[in-house]
């Protein structure tokens, strides 16, 4: 999904008008180049909205004037996706060109691998990832961080469970009723990176939930070298994170899983121009 510069709304009628007001003179700021008035402006914001439903942290950062942050706002994804969610398909696959989750079935056919008895499917949207799987996974799990987009993925009737919750959380604290910690065969997660950034957190959690030589796959977006300048992510112009490859691969490592397959890809238009990104699936040890 992408940030249309919606203004967030919070708390009461006075406290919205004064949030919309700075929010959006920031971002007028912005866009005629006045990064010290913009910064200035989106600092109101934050200060008006400390839990950031405007993803004005994320927008410090894309402007230079702050470090990125590790990962999106809660708030900001819950709010934006929930904004979104009656045209998230149209303006996904129609308007973006997204289809992530076809070129992972077709890796899955390259590779070989499957069919898989449990799948967890992070960030599942509206369930484009659960359809695209359905032929080679027996149970689906779906979550995502925005509960009117959840609704939309439980009536696309292909996810036997379907949880509101955040992706690095979910793995990390996840338990069913009974106290047990489930385990899957496939976790997938087609467009969670661009909201995280620091990825550490999202891989060791994975490879705890994954059966013995369970499957992870994911898709990046990234940026040029040049561009990174040695950092390992960091927020891109379009306000979405962007991870470096030698950043990915040795974060895999680290978590214990080998490489099967990382791909350059094209994972998205952005007002017309095609979005860089990688593709990978990796198996644990």
């Amino acid at each position: 999904m992408s940030d249309d510069d919606d203004a967030p709304s919070q708390g009461n009628e006075t406290d919205n008008e004064a949030l919309a007001e700075a929010y959006n003179k920031g971002l007028e700021l912005q866009k005629t180049g006045d990064l010290t008035g913009a910064e200035e402006a989106f600092r109101l914001a934050l200060a008006l909205d400390p839990k950031d439903t405007g993803g004005v942290a994320i927008r410090l950062a894309a402007i230079g004037v702050e470090n990125s942050p590790e990962k999106m706002p809660d708030a900001y994804v819950a709010t934006l996706f929930d904004q979104h969610a009656d045209v998230f398909d149209e303006i996904l696959v129609d308007e973006l060109g997204y289809c992530v989750p076809l070129l992972v079935r077709d890796l899955i056919d390259r590779l070989a691998i499957g069919p898989f008895d449990r799948m967890l499917d992070l960030g599942c949207g509206t369930g484009l990832t659960g359809v695209s799987l359905a032929d080679c996974t027996h149970h689906r799990t779906g979550v995502d961080l925005s509960e009117r987009i959840v609704e939309l993925a439980y009536d696309r009737e292909v996810y036997d469970d379907l949880y509101v919750g955040e992706a690095v959380e979910f793995l990390k604290d996840f338990e069913e009723e009974d106290g047990s910690r489930p385990h899957w065969d496939l976790i997938a997660a087609t467009d969670v990176l661009p909201y995280l950034g620091a990825i550490e957190p999202f891989l060791n959690g994975a490879s705890s939930r994954l059966n013995a030589r369970g499957y992870l796959t994911f898709s990046t977006e990234t940026l040029p070298k040049e561009t990174l300048a040695g950092r390992s992510y960091m927020v891109g112009p379009k306000n979405r994170f962007a991870q470096g490859e030698a950043y990915v691969l040795a974060g895999l490592g680290a978590a214990g899983f080998e490489v099967l397959a990382m791909e350059p890809i094209t994972v998205r238009l952005e007002e017309g121009e095609p979005v860089p990104g990688h593709l990978v699936m990796a198996r644990l040890h």
